[in-house]
């Protein structure tokens, strides 16, 4: 499996004291020095992490893939089409949550997602929607237009260790599976910590795995060059 770095809360640290540092495009390249696959970060609507000039000068300099996270905006679409990551992932947005709650909702609304979607595929961008491991949700995704889908790993998160881990991970196999058969190209994240990371390779379908926090708060106290190589370690 590949592994993706979410580097937003190296941004959330600058943030907080207004300034440079620490650096989010050195961080990225630190990222990618140490094995990273590609970069992620989500560019918010109120710009609570990642920044507009964030996103264009990581465009310059990765080697890797710039994957950007984004809700399904007119202002997020014009600024996808403008810089041209190589990936885009389509994710609900709340401006009111601390971190993404949930998948993306594509059944109710698959024309709309449709037209979303053909634009940027038409101008050369990879294309995943992040949502829930349903059967409903990921037959509609398949309509879309979209290459991929990011499976939300967040309730087998959070029930790892518990009765209902099983049924979360069974959940996450049959959506993969379900995705594969459809076509469909299959990333997950969210959640994933350097502990139950692994029963992700239960997971055949995976191509690669999205994770942020963990790895950046490991680098608090590691160093996140050893954070990025230990969690890619765990996925080979």
């Amino acid at each position: 499996m590949l592994l993706g770095v979410n580097i937003d809360h190296i941004a959330t640290l600058r943030n907080a004291r207004g300034g440079l540092e620490p650096n989010l495009i050195q961080a990225a390249l630190i990222c990618e020095k140490a094995g990273a696959d590609g970069i992620t970060v989500h560019l918010r609507e109120d710009r609570r992490h990642t920044k507009d000039n964030d996103v264009i000068e990581l465009k310059k300099v990765l080697k890797t893939r710039l994957n950007l996270e984004m809700a399904l905006t007119d202002e997020m679409q014009k600024i996808a089409l403008a810089v041209k990551p190589e990936c885009v992932c389509l994710v609900p947005e709340n401006r009111q949550e601390v971190t993404t709650e949930g998948g993306l909702e594509v059944a109710s609304r698959l024309e709309f997602v449709k037209d979303f979607v053909k634009p940027l595929v038409e101008a050369g961008i990879v294309v995943s929607l992040f949502i829930d491991a349903d059967k409903e949700q990921v037959e509609a995704a398949a309509k879309t237009g979209a290459q991929f889908i990011e499976l939300h790993t967040g309730k087998y998160s959070e029930a790892w260790g518990t009765p209902e881990e099983e049924l979360e991970m069974n959940n996450l196999k049959k959506g993969a599976a379900l995705a594969h058969r459809l076509g469909l190209k299959v990333n997950a994240g969210h959640g994933l910590t350097y502990e139950n990371v692994r029963r992700m390779h239960e997971i055949p379908e995976l191509i690669e795995l999205n994770i942020g926090h963990n790895i950046i708060a490991r680098a608090v106290f590691d160093g996140l060059e050893k954070a990025v190589i230990d969690m890619k370690d765990l996925i080979k």
